[in-house]
């Protein structure tokens, strides 16, 4: 707890009733070392902070090597399969645990009576859906304006952890370019 309430204090200042309030609707969960806990055309019903692991989020294909790996969420993040969540529809994607993980959840439904019972609960929900749009816009412009070695020295600059634990398979597919490409980067740098 002492993680996300560290997190949310450099957003707001949460008073201690609210801050009760909020943690009392929280569900600790342990997902095992890759495990799918969010599949295609399943609706997404919780938003959870990472206390621990790092989640895959990705699009499944019949043949594996073909899955398209779209993003990665680390300790102190936020997780969730958002649109999906926000939409209360089926999800178009994946999430996966790519080590052992340790998540803090709230359901939405719980979520909506934070929102409703609380002063800080709105600030929390936009100021947490502005830093997932971030993440998203990122990625999308560091594929359009940077080539695959740039994305990959920017990746690994930024994360550099990466290489300990995400499978080299994943890391080409996010990056946009397949595992022998993504060798040959390797080589050159």
């Amino acid at each position: 707890m002492q993680q996300i309430k560290a997190y949310l204090d450099q957003i707001a200042k949460i008073s201690h009733e609210d801050w009760d309030y909020f943690t009392s609707k929280l569900q600790g969960r342990v997902i095992p070392k890759k495990s799918i806990f969010l599949k295609v055309n399943e609706i997404e019903n919780h938003i959870s902070f990472i206390e621990s692991g790092v989640v895959r989020l990705y699009i499944p294909k019949e043949n594996p090597d073909k899955e398209i790996t779209f993003g990665f969420s680390f300790e102190d993040q936020f997780i969730s399969a958002y649109d999906s969540f926000l939409t209360q529809q089926p999800s178009a994607y994946q999430l996966q645990a790519l080590t052992e993980t340790t998540l803090l959840s709230i359901t939405y439904d719980d979520l909506q009576e934070v929102y409703k019972n609380t002063q800080i609960g709105n600030l929390i929900g936009r100021l947490t859906a502005e830093r997932l749009f971030l993440l998203k816009s990122k990625r999308e412009q560091n594929l359009l304006n940077l080539n695959a070695e740039e994305r990959y020295m920017k990746l690994f600059k930024e994360r550099p952890e990466l290489l300990k634990v995400i499978p080299l398979k994943y890391i080409s597919s996010y990056i946009g370019v397949t595992a022998q490409a993504l060798s040959r980067i390797r080589k050159r740098l």
